[in-house]
């Protein structure tokens, strides 16, 4: 009892001498050392850069650490007397440190030899967290016991709380107790139970080790221990107690809520910040809205992918990833399976799967955080074998011809338009990474705000942005912008031009150049309208002699395109030039646009931490739109891409024709039109349209150069030869990926009719000849020209001599 009796008077000396210490310092260091703590109220706390669509879906969030500030009123009661209760029960009594705490404190240190128990108020974590650093330092201490003070002197309680729920150090790269809301448990903090709660306000002691992703056992420990405080000193019941110290923790790392998986564009976004923004984007706590429509997103991601595994799938099975066990080895158990698994990334739709068994017409497979699943025959038996770019092998006949038990696969789930309710409408299908890749970008072309952008397959496989990095060759793409220069230079949709072919020496190389239609079929004297739309190579490069060589060229630069990227040769008719996606929608968004050049842009506006305007895009675009073309000019070459899709002609009467875009008809509108574009050798297949308030490019190609898009046939050898073979051109493999996303972005959008421009007039003319006809019947139809060009005489006059006068 003595002892105790001397402890206890020794210890008020000691708090005696201690407090005026403390005092002295405090007006010494308050003179000379110790910050203006009122800062806290301009305090910016370090938050992630967030990107998000334009109409609000999170995109992306860049930074290391992650928070989200909220105030007070926004913080759970139970959370602010979780924190109380353990962390500074006295904290509505003290003025910013706790002498009571600091007795017992000291008694536990003389009894103990230990400092068990600290004695540090929420004021002085506070003034720790933001003024100082972790160091073990007497010093130190003393500067946070008088920073604490003055923070007493000038913040509410209510403020104090609601600066520490957003600053304190949490783990896992997380700040404030919102943010750890979302990190562990992927739940706003307004929403938790009192058990998770309870887990979160037992953090700060230990955050790195007590958090319940890196110690389970221990969170759970704190958390109990938290529970019992708070029942102590009565904020719960004994039967909230019970209750929420029995509830199983649930929780693993959250990333960020990702809504709208645009991963090209975010990081497009995160070079343009970094380039114009002079701050530390990272922690700033910025938010960049882009022009990206989250729902046209959705549909360019599934359009482009789903387009590039039918692709794949045409071109044959290339086998299974690895195998984990052979044919009479044992077999892997489900726990080495699901280790073995989760070492795997999965990628988009792919997901990694190990075959499991395999009978007749349907195959087994454990899938990466999945489990069992059945692939039945409909969704393998595209696997014939690969054997080139070009040859596949038989069509398999079983599931055993296909795959074996212990192949490491990739599977994917599809959704099945069953009419019939009782089937399941998702199955699992075999599929494999591919080895083609796509490109895929829409803009307004009205503003040039980028409206949806693919960059690729996978991001994580490759970070390459084929929309605005890949340069390749165009191929047929080019002819509108050739066509555009002809009528420029005085000619009509309905002038004739001989498709016919070409042999010409070339005194350079040394060789003749033959340049021949693809197909390899000629129509002799032929219309503007019908060589665009059907993609006649002779006719281009017969235009390209008529305009010129150099003129052309230097046309061209009107679309934005750099005349050192374009051929300085005749086959620049034929898409010998190299450019990117994102070049070409824009010079297509010229002709649906009325002859506009505009500057595609993909950031709307920035957002301060608080909501304050940064940078805002002017919608007019003012500064980056101008004229280049007339309105009339590109109406008439608007027309033409119209007929790319639509053809021409009386189909009652079989006089009707189809243009190498007739796949596009399946949408039912008369309100688009596009272009189709394939290189030498199909290395590249494209396709570029327009819709109402839409313009788009597709691209499907290899990576490397050397390989191209093939043909899909059998083996000649092989016995089976019921397969029809094919080539891969624009129509075929870049123009279904087109066609589906405008079925989307389409949806909900009327048909528009057909604006004609002033000075255009439209007469009947001869199919055959061009020239002006009094017929109604098959052989004539209504034509557009500008007022001025169209034709002054009748087919009845002397229609073979005006047919072949124009070569």
């Amino acid at each position: 009892m003595k002892f105790i009796k001397y402890l206890c008077i020794i210890s008020i000396v000691i708090f005696i001498i201690l407090g005026t210490s403390v005092i002295g310092f405090f007006y010494y260091f308050k003179k000379i050392e110790l910050p203006n703590v009122a800062i806290l109220r301009n305090v910016k706390l370090q938050t992630p850069m967030k990107i998000f669509s334009q109409d609000g879906k999170l995109i992306a969030q860049f930074g290391e650490k992650r928070r989200i500030p909220i105030s007070y009123d926004e913080i759970p009661e139970p959370l602010i007397n979780a924190l109380i209760a353990t962390e500074d029960t006295r904290f509505y009594e003290h003025f910013g440190i706790d002498p009571i705490g600091i007795i017992r404190a000291a008694i536990v240190v003389a009894l103990s030899g230990s400092p068990k128990q600290g004695a540090s108020t929420i004021t002085q974590q506070l003034a720790r967290n933001f003024f100082l650093s972790n160091e073990k330092k007497f010093s130190r201490k003393i500067k946070e016991i008088l920073i604490a003070l003055c923070i007493e002197q000038v913040f509410s309680k209510e403020e104090i709380i609601e600066l520490y729920v957003n600053k304190i150090f949490l783990g896992q790269r997380t700040y404030g107790f919102a943010a750890a809301a979302q990190t562990y448990f992927g739940k706003d903090l307004q929403k938790l139970s009192l058990s998770e709660i309870a887990t979160l306000a037992g953090i700060p002691k230990a955050p790195s080790t007590m958090n319940p992703i890196y110690s389970l056992k221990r969170a759970i420990d704190r958390r109990n221990l938290v529970l019992s405080r708070m029942l102590k000193e009565k904020y719960i019941t004994q039967k909230e107690y019970y209750s929420a110290s029995h509830e199983i923790i649930k929780s693993y790392y959250h990333s960020s809520s990702i809504e709208l998986h645009a991963p090209y564009i975010a990081e497009l976004v995160r070079s343009w910040v970094i380039k114009n923004l002079d701050e530390d984007v990272y922690t700033s706590g910025i938010s960049i809205y882009t022009t990206i429509d989250s729902n046209l997103q959705k549909a360019a991601n599934q359009a482009t992918i789903d387009n590039l595994f039918s692709y794949d799938e045409r071109h044959g099975y290339r086998g299974p990833e690895k195998i984990f066990w052979k044919e009479n080895h044992d077999p892997l158990t489900q726990k080495e399976m699901k280790e073995k698994l989760s070492r795997i990334p999965t990628y988009g739709q792919l997901i990694p799967a190990i075959v499991t068994k395999v009978d007749f017409k349907s195959a087994t497979v454990f899938v990466k955080c999945n489990g069992e699943q059945i692939i039945n025959w409909n969704d393998m038996s595209w696997a014939r074998r690969f054997l080139s770019d070009d040859v596949q092998g038989i069509e398999p006949t079983s599931a055993r011809d296909i795959l074996t038990k212990g192949e490491q696969v990739w599977v994917r789930k599809i959704q099945k338009n069953e009419s019939d309710k009782n089937k399941p409408n998702t199955v699992w299908a075999l599929s494999q990474i591919p080895n083609a890749n796509t490109a895929f970008v829409a803009m307004n072309p009205k503003n040039g705000a980028v409206l949806s952008l693919v960059g690729g397959f996978n991001f994580l496989i490759n970070k390459f942005n084929r929309v605005t990095q890949s340069v390749r060759q165009v191929g047929s793409s080019m002819k509108p912008f050739i066509y555009s220069a002809a009528i420029d230079h005085g000619m009509t949709l309905a002038s004739l031009i001989n498709d016919a072919p070409i042999n010409q020496w070339d005194k350079t190389l040394g060789i003749a150049w033959r340049p021949k239609n693809s197909p390899a079929s000629y129509s002799g004297p032929t219309r503007l309208r019908v060589g665009l739309a059907k993609s006649k190579n002779v006719m281009a490069v017969r235009l390209l002699r008529k305009v010129g060589l150099d003129k052309t060229r230097q046309y061209l630069t009107r679309f934005g395109f750099n005349k050192n990227a374009l051929a300085n040769s005749e086959t620049i008719a034929l898409g010998s030039s190299s450019l990117t996606p994102l070049e070409m929608v824009t010079g297509y968004s010229i002709f649906a646009n009325g002859g506009f050049y505009i500057k595609p842009f993909f950031i709307d506006k920035v957002e301060g931490q608080y909501g304050e305007i940064k940078f805002r895009r002017r919608n007019s675009n003012d500064k980056y739109t101008f004229q280049v073309i007339s309105e009339q000019t590109a109406f008439l070459v608007r027309e033409m891409l119209y007929s790319n899709i639509w053809g021409g002609g009386d189909w009652l009467n079989n006089t009707g024709w189809n243009g190498t875009g007739w796949r596009a008809q399946k949408l039912q509108r008369h309100d688009i039109g596009g272009k189709t574009g394939t290189t030498n050798e199909s290395k590249d297949a494209w396709y570029h349209g327009y819709a109402p308030g839409i313009v788009a490019t597709a691209w499907v190609g290899f990576d490397n150069h050397n390989r191209d898009l093939g043909r899909t046939q059998l083996n000649k050898n092989l016995k089976n030869k019921n397969q029809i073979s094919g080539s891969e051109t624009g129509a075929k493999t870049a123009q279904t990926a087109w066609i589906d996303f405008m079925r989307v972005a389409l949806k909900h959008e009327p048909i528009r009719k057909k604006h004609i421009p002033p000075n255009i007039v439209r007469v009947r003319i001869d199919r055959s000849s061009g020239l002006l006809t009094d017929k109604f019947d098959e052989s004539s139809m209504f034509e557009y020209f500008i007022r001025g060009s169209e034709p002054k005489e009748y087919v009845h006059n002397s229609i073979t001599d005006s047919i072949y006068n124009s070569f």
